[in-house]
C-alpha cells in the first residue's frame, strides 16, 4: 500500500485497540495515554456502550474529550465523570480479578513477554534510567488482559532479552505502529501486520526472530470508525503520540 495515500497509522492503531475491548469491560489507562483514551471512547460509541472507563484522577466514564486542551490524566476526567473511583481502588480491583483491561506502557520488550520500564544498560550503572514500574508492575500481572501500545517499533525496543525485568508474564497484546503482537505459549507472536507496513519491515525492526502461525493484516478502519473518530476526537489527540 502506498503510505502517502493510505490511512493514518494512528487511526489504524486506535481502531485496533478499540476492537480489543468488549461491552461491560472495566478498562484503565494511565498517564500520557491519548491513544487508549480515544480507543476507549470509540469502543463505547461503536460496540461497547457499557464499557467502564477508569483513569488516574478517578473520574468514571468522563463525558467528553472535545476540548482544545485535554490530558489523559487531567482534572477534567474527574470533573465530568459519572462517579469517583480513585486510583488505589483500581489497584485493589485488579488484585481481586475485577479489572478486565489495563492499557500500559513500557520501553523495552522481549520475546518472552518481559517488560522493561526501569533502566537501559546495567541496573547499577545504566545508560538511561527510566520512570520505573509504577502501575505496570502491579497491573500487568493482575489485570485480566494487559495491552501495551507503542508508537515506535525498532530493534532497541523489541529485543531478545530485556536489560531489566520490570514486570513479566501476563501480557495479552502489544499494538505498535507496525503491527500487533500477541503473547501466547510463553512467547510474543506476530498477530497482524498493519496494512501500512509489511512482514519485511516488521522483521527488520524487531530484535528477535518473528513467530507467527499465519500472515494476517490488521483490518483498516471502517468509514463508520473514521467518522466517529472525527466526532469524538476533533482535536486529533490520537495523533499526538506519533
Amino acid at each position: 500500500m502506498n503510505k502517502s495515500i493510505g490511512p493514518r497509522v494512528c487511526d489504524i492503531m486506535v481502531c485496533a485497540m478499540a476492537r480489543l475491548l468488549q461491552d461491560e469491560d472495566r478498562v484503565f489507562h494511565g498517564v500520557s495515554s491519548q491513544m487508549p483514551m480515544v480507543a476507549m471512547a470509540l469502543a463505547r460509541h461503536i460496540h461497547a456502550p457499557n464499557l467502564v472507563h477508569l483513569n488516574i484522577p478517578g473520574g468514571v466514564n468522563p463525558a467528553s474529550i472535545k476540548k482544545p486542551s485535554y490530558s489523559s490524566a487531567g482534572s477534567e476526567l474527574l470533573a465530568t465523570g459519572e462517579a469517583y473511583f480513585p486510583l488505589e481502588y483500581v489497584f485493589d480491583l485488579s488484585m481481586r480479578g475485577g479489572l478486565d483491561v489495563a492499557f500500559l506502557g513500557g520501553v523495552q520488550f522481549d520475546v518472552a513477554g518481559n517488560v522493561n520500564a526501569s533502566v537501559i544498560g546495567d541496573y547499577h550503572k545504566p545508560k538511561v534510567r527510566l520512570p520505573g514500574g509504577a502501575g505496570s508492575a502491579v497491573l500487568i500481572p493482575t489485570a485480566k488482559r494487559a495491552i501495551i501500545w507503542r508508537t515506535k517499533h525498532d530493534k532497541r525496543t523489541f529485543v531478545e532479552k530485556v536489560d531489566f525485568v520490570t514486570t513479566r508474564g501476563n501480557l495479552w497484546k502489544i499494538v505498535t505502529n507496525l503491527c500487533v503482537f500477541e503473547f501466547k505459549n510463553g512467547s510474543l507472536y506476530l498477530d497482524s501486520i498493519h496494512p501500512t507496513s509489511s512482514l519485511e519491515e516488521v522483521a527488520a525492526n524487531t530484535g528477535f526472530q518473528l513467530r507467527y502461525d499465519e500472515i494476517r493484516y490488521t483490518p483498516l478502519p471502517t468509514e463508520r470508525e473514521i467518522s466517529m473518530l472525527r466526532q469524538i476526537d476533533p482535536f486529533d489527540y490520537r495523533a499526538k503520540e506519533m
